[in-house]
């Protein structure tokens, strides 16, 4: 449980700039949501693969065995990530909050839930696959 609750923290801190550069790419790049999602997610993830290593799993495996693991995961964690904020955005924007002044703030709130359904994914791959010492 104690593992759960650093790769929270450090997920919960990789997710604050992960929101960050969304906004600042959505607001001041022009970028369309999904890119400027999947960009975010790519980038903070350097982050959180740093912070996880040595904090979280105090893995003592060398990076050129968890590293092309994290790539794996991290390219299945954006695929799923994308997916579900594509999803979650064209609902909200076309059904939930059309009409309405949330509809500039849809990207966001896709962004969290695509976010808190990732995660499950995420910490499992890390902890049974990733940072597993033989």
């Amino acid at each position: 449980m104690v593992k759960f609750i650093k790769f929270a923290v450090i997920g919960g801190a990789a997710t604050l700039l992960q929101f960050f550069l969304l906004g600042l790419f959505v607001e001041f790049g022009g970028l369309i949501p999904v890119v400027a999602s999947a960009a975010s997610y790519a980038l903070s993830a350097i982050a959180n693969y740093l912070a996880n290593y040595h904090l979280t799993f105090a893995s003592n495996t060398s990076h050129k065995h968890t590293l092309p693991k994290f790539i794996v995961t991290a390219a299945l964690g954006l695929a799923l990530s994308t997916s579900l904020f594509a999803a979650f955005l064209y609902v909200l924007e076309n059904h939930l909050l059309a009409g309405t002044q949330l509809v500039n703030s849809a990207y966001l709130i896709a962004q969290l839930f695509a976010t808190l359904l990732t995660l499950i994914m995420n910490y499992l791959m890390h902890k049974l696959w990733i940072y597993r010492s033989y």
